[in-house]
């Protein structure tokens, strides 16, 4: 499928009045949208190519919304909005861990499903600045490309991050060796129009931990402080 000039969202929900609503708010808002009922039409859809981010229900007719969030994460490295109707924390948070990029619980104001999926858009990749565009940050065998939203090894072998990751890890590239709070970080993260909560950011931690550290269990980058927060604790220099 040809590449589109408006942005190409997928709407995976069971519930076609759901489907339905979402559509009615995000067309006249000039999205591109295609939808799925089942993780076979998902699939479907996604071999296609072409789509820029996908809305998944958590409960999409019994199967495991969160093992297709990964799998989505994993083989596409496509943005992910998660909508569904538990509004529990340890929901959001599990949701988080395997790859959604947001969460929306239902009933949700379709305005707010625009909005989220607007900054989730401009956070994978869209508007960078030009310096940002040739910016690089290297540290430990890594290289973060800012412009690109890209984390490859020094045997450029690609590191896929969400980028609720991609925002942390840009965050703690640009403030080596000093010690954030849980709630600098949040501070800090909301200026990236994504308002996290305080157990997220563990689950962000673990999750960046998993795929930057050569040992996750005895981390060496990102490193707790015991009773304060984190420190990035390496050196970091421009690329």
């Amino acid at each position: 499928m040809p590449a589109s000039p408006k942005p190409h969202i997928l709407i995976v929900d069971d519930d076609p009045p759901i489907r339905e609503l979402l559509r009615d708010c995000l067309e006249p808002e000039g999205f591109q949208i295609s939808e799925a009922g089942d993780s076979r039409e998902l699939t479907e859809a996604l071999a296609l190519g072409g789509v820029d981010l996908v809305t998944l229900d958590l409960m999409l007719g019994g199967e495991n919304g969160l093992a297709l969030a990964a799998d989505i994460r994993t083989r596409h490295g496509v943005p992910i909005v998660m909508i569904t109707g538990k509004g529990d924390m340890i929901d959001r948070v599990v949701g988080l861990e395997m790859g959604a990029d947001d969460y929306i619980a239902k009933p949700f104001h379709p305005r707010e499903v625009v909005a989220r999926i607007r900054a989730v858009l401009r956070r994978a990749g869209s508007g960078e600045s030009k310096t940002a565009a040739s910016e690089r940050l290297m540290f430990n065998g890594w290289v973060l490309d800012i412009g690109r939203r890209a984390l490859q090894s020094n045997r450029h072998e690609v590191q896929n991050l969400t980028t609720a990751e991609f925002n942390l890890l840009e965050l703690f590239a640009r403030r080596p060796q000093r010690v954030l709070s849980r709630d600098t970080i949040m501070d800090l993260l909301k200026g990236h129009d994504w308002t996290p909560f305080d157990r997220s950011i563990d689950a962000l931690i673990s999750r960046l931990r998993r795929k930057i550290e050569e040992d996750p269990d005895e981390p060496q980058l990102v490193k707790t402080v015991r009773g304060v927060g984190y420190i990035f604790a390496c050196d970091v220099k421009p690329g």
